[in-house]
């Protein structure tokens, strides 16, 4: 698979086009359902899923395409794949239905390689805020907005700063705190989405993310390229290795942290270790 400029740009495109369908969703009255593990699904996700799997199919017809609203392809199939899309058609739904605004379209296409499955190519899209944050590999994470397109630079982490980090809820602040080094100052930053944390961390607005609780890997993979080709990184909390893509029945990820640096001084906060990440 080769990436070329004019396959981000038309992903880009086509997320641009479901955001726009997402959006006319956003003032209307959703028919909400539970989904078995008792999240919420809408309307607005089956629909915009619908457009952006026809779409990318139309693109890549070659490539299987995964997405949490169609997730149900065993690992004996999945396995054997040299490439998929793995898709999220609006992450941040309860945010959707809450009308926050802090709600985005992920899109990831990974490849198989030696060490398991990457994340090649990413896009995370926020529709409410006009913004798309993408990457390619080995080509930089850049972010769009309606005032131009500027590259997401690397930040060098400052110890002696406040440490800004995001999560989802005052509970997981909670679960944190005793993670955290006592020698250093820290700023809580609550927010929506994974994928819209995310771009936080992208942003330097928010030095590090963590998730302690449920997510799949549709949550994180465009993320992760993006924080790959920044100077980034994402680690499983407890293990301090890679997050994992295709790899196992379930398509659950283990607690995790996103980092904007790879910086040193982050083994002190966290008592973690980036090294070989």
């Amino acid at each position: 698979m080769q990436l070329t400029q004019n396959l981000i740009s038309d992903i880009i495109d086509i997320t641009e086009k479901a955001g726009q369908l997402l959006l006319t969703f956003y003032s209307k009255s959703l028919h909400i359902q539970k989904k078995q593990d008792h999240t919420p699904v809408t309307d607005a996700d089956l629909c915009v899923n619908q457009f952006l799997t026809a779409q990318i199919a139309a693109l890549t017809p070659n490539i299987p395409i995964l997405s949490e609203e169609s997730c149900d392809i065993p690992l004996n199939v999945r396995q054997h794949w040299s490439h998929y899309w793995l898709i999220d058609p609006l992450d941040g739904t309860q945010q959707f239905i809450d009308h926050t605004g802090h709600f985005g379209i992920l899109i990831a296409l990974l490849e198989k390689t030696e060490q398991g499955f990457r994340p090649i190519l990413g896009v995370i899209h926020a529709p409410l805020f006009g913004k798309f944050y993408y990457a390619m590999k080995g080509q930089g994470a850049f972010k769009k907005t309606a005032q131009g397109i500027e590259r997401l630079k690397p930040k060098t982490l400052n110890p002696n700063a406040v440490i800004k980090i995001t999560a989802g809820s005052i509970s997981t602040w909670k679960k944190l705190l005793p993670h955290l080094s006592p020698d250093f100052r820290y700023e809580f930053i609550p927010y929506g989405s994974s994928g819209l944390k995310a771009t936080l961390v992208a942003d330097n607005v928010a030095d590090c993310y963590v998730r302690i609780g449920q997510t799949g890997e549709w949550d994180t993979a465009a993320a992760d390229i993006i924080l790959q080709e920044k100077g980034g990184v994402i680690l499983d909390f407890h293990k301090n290795t890679p997050l994992t893509y295709n790899q196992r029945n379930s398509l659950i990820n283990p607690d995790f942290i996103m980092l904007n640096s790879q910086d040193e001084v982050w083994k002190q906060i966290f008592n973690i270790s980036i090294k070989d990440s």
